[in-house]
């Protein structure tokens, strides 16, 4: 008591605004903390998590194999040898889907896929043959041991990159580029025709290149565009150029004809998002080094389908908790407009499962003149990222923040006591099959996915 009347006071303000602001009016520091109540309705199943003893360790060795996760590409291969895909089997971006629930831009790959595989002559021929279920099937790419850009669209004849961690693998397609692509839902001749020459040329070029000059690094790659101003997600230029330094050598030493080679150097020199396409393994690896541990409250995978967004969590397996897509607000290309836009889509939410995307922006300023917000916007996003999260990946350091590293490891609890939810940047497709890439922009999952893997880890966790 002596030392309250003695010294200055020390007031901390938690949620009371009106009253730090009556504080601070008369000069009386005040230290604000951003408390908020938990999400509405999960009290009980936070309490009961909370109070599972198997967390903290759970959590705790989740982080750890998360940060010591490697990535290495070790090959380029077509996916029926991959993934054994036969005719008439494709793969897809997000949760479980079907026909009659399916976004535009799923329909609209799943027909162009029907082309390129020569199932179907005609697009109209394709959707019909979609709609029947007749010789056809589709599951998630998270459910083989990969992801897929937007739509997410593989078929038996599309070529995987494939990347290694100790015993475990994973892949991903290669990129198309942006615009009117097959991963946006377009299916026009050109669409066609770029897929056709990337399994013929492009595809056998990468492969010949990665198995003569040896395996690459894409972790350290990653670890060099994030200080060099890349999020991994929608900015992902310098990592694409330092691939095609590592890849070039082999490339021109290979053999295959001069203009072939000149071909595939300037289609991934043109394409910056190319090495999205290995950021987004490279997070498979990450996370799912992280997967199926009893009581960890850690978030494996986020993906969308463009219906709905789904979650797995560490501690419930492969169990998909899904709520619908929130649609995407950003920037739009043309005449495109907000009406255009479908919701959510894609695997590539991986790479803020990984720590990086939104989750990075602050590493990457120039990202929102493609996204949209403001520089400040950026930097505060990523430090309200580390309110939900577990770790911080000393491998990816963001330069502006005092090479600080990166949020990793969301976990459900800390989603659901904050009300915080996820940042994304992400493309947005058009919502019309056919369409393509109308935008880019900012998109949070719905809390749905959260509260409901919250009550599923309650009710898994022991009697309190």
């Amino acid at each position: 008591m002596n030392d309250l009347l003695r010294d200055e006071p020390r007031v901390v303000s938690a949620g009371v605004d009106l009253f730090a602001a009556a504080l601070a009016a008369q000069a009386v520091p005040v230290t604000t903390v951003a408390w908020r109540p938990p999400v509405a309705g999960t009290e009980h199943d936070l309490a009961r998590l909370l109070a599972d003893p198997r967390r903290p360790g759970a959590n705790a060795s989740a982080v750890s194999r998360m940060l010591a996760a490697g990535a290495d590409l070790v090959d380029v291969r077509p996916a029926s040898e991959v993934l054994g895909l036969r005719p008439g089997q494709f793969l897809h971006a997000g949760p479980p889907i079907t026909w009659e629930r399916a976004s535009g831009p799923l329909r609209g790959a799943l027909i162009g896929a029907m082309l390129v595989e020569g199932l179907a002559a005609t697009p109209s021929a394709a959707e019909t043959l979609l709609a029947a279920g007749s010789g056809v099937e589709w599951s998630p790419c998270h459910d083989h041991g990969g992801v897929g850009p937007m739509a997410g669209v593989v078929s038996p004849s599309m070529w995987l990159f494939e990347l290694r961690d100790g015993e475990r693998t994973a892949w991903c397609s290669l990129n198309e580029g942006l615009g009117t692509v097959l991963r946006y839902g377009a299916y026009g001749p050109e669409v066609i025709e770029r897929l056709r020459w990337m399994s013929s040329v492009l595809g056998p070029l990468l492969q010949a290149a990665v198995r003569r000059g040896g395996p690459v690094d894409v972790k350290a790659i990653v670890a060099q565009m994030v200080q060099m101003g890349d999020e991994g997600h929608n900015r992902n230029r310098a990592g694409t150029l330092m691939l095609l330094r590592d890849l070039l050598p082999a490339l021109a030493a290979g053999g295959a004809p001069a203009t072939d080679v000149a071909d595939v150097a300037a289609f991934i020199g043109g394409n910056d998002h190319f090495f999205l396409n290995l950021v987004m393994p490279a997070g498979k690896l990450q996370t799912a080094a992280a997967a199926d541990l009893p009581g960890c409250t850690v978030v494996t995978t986020m993906a969308r389908n463009g219906t709905d967004f789904g979650i797995q969590v560490s501690g419930t397996g492969s169990r998909w908790f899904t709520a619908p897509a929130n649609t995407p607000s950003g920037l739009y290309l043309g005449a495109y407009g907000p009406d255009d836009a479908n919701p959510d889509i894609g695997d590539s939410a991986i790479t803020e499962t990984m720590g990086l995307g939104g989750f990075a922006m602050a590493a990457a300023p120039a990202i929102v003149r493609f996204v949209g917000g403001s520089v400040p916007d950026a930097l505060a996003t990523s430090r309200l990222m580390y309110e939900i999260t577990l770790g911080e990946n000393p491998a990816y350091a963001i330069p502006i923040l005092e090479f600080r590293g990166a949020p990793t490891g969301i976990d459900v609890t800390l989603v659901t006591r904050t009300g915080v939810l996820p940042q994304i940047n992400t493309g947005i497709a058009g919502r019309v099959a056919g369409t393509g890439q109308v935008g880019a922009g900012l998109v949070q999952p719905p809390m749905d996915c959260f509260t409901a893997a919250l009550a599923a880890l309650a009710a898994a966790a022991p009697p309190l």
